[in-house]
């Protein structure tokens, strides 16, 4: 039960800090426990990481500002043009967006924080976005916690 609320503490400071890991906390959990505290510890950092990212969201939507990101919007230039081309696109297409943020939310390609903003400036229904972010968090654990264990088991 400490794990679980461990994992979920640790995910949800890792959705808000990028350099912090729930990757590692998971895999040192691998060895100390067994495989159903570990499912319990999963779907906690899945959880955990969708809370985690709802801040970058609303920046994307412009509901939570930065001075950072006002200043990067405002200065014409590669960043700017790039928004610009992948929110038409998101916009067109819902599933592109839907999808983009699944392949991100699962492997971090384009990083996950990025496309989180992203969702939030082409204005991807929250549930929408919780939903995808949860489900494809929830799978990229599990594969992480359960695969030593399913390798491990190929040995003598």
């Amino acid at each position: 039960m400490v794990e679980t609320a461990l994992a979920f503490a640790v995910a949800t400071a890792a959705g808000l800090v990028p350099l912090i890991n729930i990757e590692l906390y998971l895999l040192g959990a691998v060895a100390l426990l067994d495989d159903g505290a570990l499912v319990a510890m999963a779907f906690a950092a899945a959880v955990g990481q969708t809370l985690g990212k709802v801040p970058y969201y609303y920046v994307g939507r412009g509901t939570l500002s930065t001075p950072w990101l006002r200043r990067r919007a405002a200065t014409p230039g590669k960043w700017a043009e790039r928004m610009e081309r992948w929110r038409a696109r998101a916009e067109t297409r819902p599933a592109w967006g839907a999808g983009l943020l699944a392949l991100s939310s699962f492997a971090s390609v384009p990083p996950f924080m990025v496309v989180s903003v992203l969702a939030g400036v082409v204005r991807m229904h929250f549930g929408l976005f919780c939903a995808v972010t949860f489900a494809t968090r929830f799978a990229r654990f599990l594969l992480l916690v359960l695969a030593p264990a399913w390798a491990m088991s190929f040995l003598p």
